[in-house]
C-alpha cells in the first residue's frame, strides 16, 4: 500500500493512500480538521472526519501530475509507467506550484 502526507501551505492536512484493493482514500488529519475546519484542499472534499474513497485517483490529485513532454521526462527518469498515476504523483509532486504538496511515506517508515 502506497501512502503520502498531503500538505496545505506546508501544514500537514491529511493522508492519501492507495489501498490493496486498488481504491484510493484521503483522510484529513484530525488536528488539521479541528484547527482549520474551513480550509479544504479542494471544493469536492471539504474538511471532514470521514475518509473520502474513490475507485480512481481523485481528480484533484490527478491534476497535479505533469502532462505532455514533462510527463514523458518524469516517467523515463524515474522509470514509472505513465499509467501508474499514484507512482507519478509520489515521484513528481513534492514541490508543486500551488499550496498543496504530496510527500511520500516510504514503506520502511510504516514498520
Amino acid at each position: 500500500m502506497r501512502k503520502a502526507v498531503i500538505k496545505y501551505n506546508n501544514i500537514e492536512a491529511g493522508l492519501l493512500r492507495e489501498l490493496d484493493t486498488g481504491e484510493y482514500e484521503f483522510l484529513y488529519n484530525e488536528q488539521y480538521a479541528l484547527k482549520y475546519p474551513e480550509q479544504f484542499i479542494v471544493f469536492q472534499m471539504p474538511v471532514s472526519k470521514n475518509p473520502y474513497r474513490s475507485k480512481r485517483l481523485f481528480p484533484f490529485f490527478e491534476g497535479l501530475i505533469p502532462e505532455g513532454w514533462l510527463l514523458t521526462i518524469a516517467a523515463e527518469s524515474w522509470k514509472i509507467n505513465k499509467n501508474d498515476r499514484m507512482g507519478l504523483l509520489l515521484a513528481c509532486c513534492q514541490n508543486t506550484i500551488g499550496a498543496v504538496s504530496v510527500h511520500p511515506i516510504k514503506e520502511e517508515q510504516n514498520a
